[in-house]
């Protein structure tokens, strides 16, 4: 990356978060070690980069509890909640977008009407394993509203998943005969576990996550372990919860996603962390972020957000968050009731220490992206605020949507906040300024600018007229005759 050679005296950012606000300043790099200095600061190195990808929110209307499975055929296989709890249903298609209007094939529902099977049927999860496809669900045994959920697994016979032959192998016996749902499967160095929530009478009320290895897909090695409980405030709101856990391994570590507290607006996730080479089976190894890694944001009015799962994109290259929300906060009766949480998808970045950057719940919409420029990311801090380039703002300080059309039309794009919707960078007598979205002509024609291939050969470039957006070390303006590296980004 040729612009990155840029050499930057100082870069003093201003981030500025709901709860804090922190100055920070960069060292001073000299143009021949620019290369080494920032891919210090990013911990990967720099070719390594993955491209944007670009989603369209909602993904799916009324899908709760989302898990999008990518095969080595290299298709999507979708499920998740329906609004009735009856069904089991799966989607297939060639890229996540298809999913939206991907044909629904029921694999099973509920037949019975009272006594047992005629209840809850929740959170299914699809895998394959050996050969063979497994769905992992929760079904409450007894009639619906018993609460006797139990986790079981149902076998696929057949290439494709939405035409197999399924075999219910029954309930999977965790040790503890008690409310247990949330089932979820992964593996780590050849070892393959299960992880669910389960009721545990030591703890009290509530769930807590339970982990075992598996002998087969349908048998755990017991006894199992529970590896977290709702002990924290934010996981004990509305109900005691720890439940929909989900895995991903990168960089020597295993990150266990989960939910926590009522499924209302204070639903958020939770994070654990073990290294790779643990056994995970020892609660010892876990430890646990101190706060939701997401949750409601109130500005892209999502509420609730959780029960997610990780995918690929397309191309292979980038780590995919997959969740549910509501786009409102007030529900009225219990939000078990409420079929409104949908299905949706955004990317999932990376922090310089290795750990996942869940960032915020995007708005509805194209999805945002990084604007990566020499000496960082674009950066906003609030309305009426100057844009800067800064290597320790907050993700969503740091994402932009390009929109296009822009404000002023056809052949024009619009740089709006990612965290702040409604709110553009505009070209403000020459600085580069967030500025709230206005009707008029003239805020129109100063936030929207005309895309061109990045001056640096790779990229984009975004000019104002005949000035260009420019990153440098008198800031981020708008100039007539920018260094080929200034004035490139690169979309990530």
């Amino acid at each position: 990356m040729n612009f990155l050679s840029t050499l930057w005296s100082l870069v003093l950012v201003t981030t500025t978060t709901t709860t804090t606000t922190t100055t920070l300043a960069s060292p001073t790099p000299s143009s021949m070690d620019v290369r080494s200095h920032l891919e210090a600061r990013a911990g990967q190195s720099l070719e390594a980069s993955s491209p944007a990808v670009s989603y369209t929110n909602t993904l799916i209307e009324q899908r709760a509890d989302p898990h999008i499975y990518k095969h080595t055929d290299g298709l999507y296989y979708f499920t998740a909640s329906v609004p009735a709890y009856d069904q089991v249903i799966l989607r297939r298609a060639e890229t996540i977008e298809g999913l939206r209007d991907a044909p629904e094939t029921v694999v099973y529902e509920r037949t019975a009407t009272e006594g047992p099977g005629s209840g809850y049927i929740w959170a299914p999860e699809i895998h394959h394993i050996d050969g063979k496809w497994y769905i992992y669900v929760a079904f409450e045994q007894g009639q619906r509203g018993s609460w006797a959920i139990r986790p079981v697994v149902l076998e696929g016979t057949g290439d494709n998943p939405l035409e197999a032959t399924w075999e219910n192998k029954g309930v999977i016996d965790t040790g503890m005969d008690d409310f247990s749902l949330d089932m979820t499967y992964f593996e780590v160095n050849g070892v393959r576990y299960l992880s669910w929530a389960q009721a545990d009478a030591s703890f009290g009320s509530g769930t807590g996550l339970f982990i075992a290895k598996m002998v087969n897909p349908w048998t755990l090695e017991l006894p199992s372990v529970g590896i977290s409980y709702p002990t924290l405030a934010w996981e004990r709101v509305g109900h005691n919860v720890n439940e929909g856990a989900y895995a991903i391994v990168r960089n020597g570590k295993v990150f266990l996603s989960y939910s926590a507290s009522a499924t209302d607006h204070n639903y958020c996730v939770g994070l654990l962390t073990a290294d790779e080479t643990a056994d995970l089976t020892d609660p010892n190894v876990w430890s646990k972020a101190q706060a939701p890694v997401f949750e409601s944001y109130e500005p892209t009015e999502n509420w609730g957000p959780g029960h997610n799962s990780f995918t690929k994109s397309e191309d292979g290259l980038s780590d995919v968050f997959v969740y549910h929300s509501r786009g409102y906060k007030d529900i009225v009766g219990d939000p078990l009731n409420n079929p409104d949480r949908r299905t949706r998808v955004q990317r999932l970045y990376w922090k310089a220490d290795g750990t996942p950057d869940f960032g915020i719940p995007v708005a509805e919409g194209k999805t945002p992206v990084k604007l990566a420029a020499a000496g960082g990311h674009l950066a906003n801090n609030g309305d009426g605020e100057p844009i800067v380039v800064s290597m320790g703002a907050s993700l969503g300080q740091t994402l932009f949507r390009v929109n296009e059309p822009g404000l002023a039309g056809e052949g024009s794009v619009s740089l709006e906040s990612g965290n702040l919707p409604g709110h553009f960078i505009s070209n403000q007598d020459g600085r580069a300024v967030l500025v709230s979205a206005s009707d008029s002509d003239a805020f129109k024609a100063a936030a929207s600018f005309e895309q061109v291939a990045g001056l640096a050969g790779q990229g984009v470039s975004f000019k104002s007229g005949d000035l260009y957006l420019s990153a440098g070390s008198c800031g981020v303006k708008f100039i007539e005759a920018p260094t080929e590296e200034g004035a490139t980004f690169t979309e990530e």
